[in-house]
């Protein structure tokens, strides 16, 4: 059972680390372009970027881990936990991308965390 808990661990994790590194990389690439066209061959440069390449092999290997999870767990169970990716990058986003402060963040994840605890009891 505690190498369950070590899955959705890494899980959170790598989905963290990949959406931090995604809007890191997004935002210094630039706007998204207005015409359709030029929107694809944007997102398609994006894949030269190894930092976004790294991204996507962390959202595969949370993957993997989360497919490991579930052999230990049930989903009603594991699911919530995922709820933890959420609070953690919103305190990530406020400390390192300068991302604004705002009571009903605070609020929306304190009732996160509220509902985590009451579903794993």
């Amino acid at each position: 059972m505690r190498m369950g808990y070590i899955y959705i661990a890494l899980t959170i994790l790598f989905t963290v680390y990949g959406q931090l590194t995604l809007r890191w990389q997004m935002a210094r690439a630039g706007e998204l372009p207005p015409a359709l066209t030029a929107k694809l061959f944007f997102l398609l440069q994006q894949f030269a970027n190894p930092w976004v390449l790294s991204a996507l092999a962390s959202a595969f290997i949370a993957s993997l881990c989360w497919m490991a999870a579930m052999t230990k767990f049930e989903l009603s169970f594991a699911y919530p936990f995922m709820s933890l990716s959420f609070v953690l990058v919103m305190f990530i986003s406020l400390l390192v991308f300068g991302e604004l402060f705002t009571w009903h963040k605070v609020l929306g994840t304190l009732v996160i965390m509220g509902g985590l605890f009451i579903m794993t009891r």
